[in-house]
C-alpha cells in the first residue's frame, strides 16, 4: 500500500487547540473512525449527506485517504481528525476545504463530533483551532461554514468560535437525501491571525 504510506507515519500537520489535537487521518485510524461513525449514525444522519452503502468499509476508507492526499498535495483542503486525551481518543473530524487563493483567500470548514462527545465544547475548540491555522499558517483572509437552520448545536459552535451569520442559501446542499437551506457564517482574519 505505497499509496497510503504518507498517512501511516507521523507526517502531516498537527494543530493544537484548547483541549483538542487535530492531525491528518492515517490508515491505522480506520477501525476507531468506523466504530465512531457507526455508533453515531442516527445522531449524524440528519445533518450529513446520505452515506454510501460501503462508507465504513476499509476499501472506502482507503479511497477517502487517497482523496485527502490529492487535496492536500494540491493545497485545496486540509482534512483532520479531532483527538482528545493527548491524541489518544478520536472524537470527530474537521476539514478546511474549497480553499480558494488569489482575490478570495478563503476556505470552507465542515466538522462532525460523535454523539457521545457532543456538548463538551470539542467542536468549538476544533473550529477555533482550524480557523487559527487557516489564518496564521495558510494566510487565508476568510473562513466560511454553514449549517441547516434547525441545527441549533452547530449554530452555537460557529457563533462561539467567532463566526457571524451572513445569510441564508436556499437548497444549498443535499443533506440526508434532500436539498436543504443553510445558514451561512463567516469569519474574517482581524489582523491578529487568531480566530474566535
Amino acid at each position: 500500500m505505497a499509496l497510503l504510506d504518507w498517512i501511516s507515519d507521523a507526517g502531516g500537520p498537527v494543530v493544537e487547540g484548547q483541549g483538542v489535537i487535530l492531525r491528518t487521518p492515517r490508515a491505522s485510524d480506520h477501525e476507531a473512525w468506523a466504530a465512531l461513525r457507526q455508533e453515531s449514525y442516527a445522531y449524524l444522519q440528519p445533518w450529513e449527506p446520505t452515506w454510501p452503502e460501503d462508507d465504513l468499509t476499509r476499501a472506502a476508507y482507503r479511497r477517502r485517504l487517497s482523496i485527502y492526499q490529492r487535496e492536500l498535495d494540491a493545497g485545496n483542503a486540509w482534512p483532520f481528525f479531532i483527538f482528545v486525551d493527548h491524541g489518544r481518543t478520536l472524537v470527530g473530524a474537521i476539514t478546511l476545504s474549497n480553499v480558494r487563493r488569489g482575490v478570495a483567500e478563503t476556505g470552507t470548514i465542515g466538522y462532525w463530533i460523535a454523539s457521545r462527545f457532543a456538548g463538551q465544547g470539542l467542536a468549538t475548540a476544533a473550529v477555533r483551532a482550524i480557523s487559527d491555522y487557516a489564518f496564521t499558517e495558510l494566510k487565508l483572509h476568510r473562513v466560511e461554514a454553514s449549517c441547516v437552520p434547525h441545527n441549533a448545536a452547530s449554530r452555537r459552535v460557529l457563533e462561539k468560535a467567532g463566526f457571524e451569520l451572513e445569510g441564508r442559501a436556499r437548497a444549498y446542499l443535499k443533506i440526508n437525501g434532500a436539498w436543504a437551506d443553510h445558514l451561512l457564517f463567516g469569519r474574517v482574519n482581524d489582523g491578529t491571525g487568531r480566530a474566535g
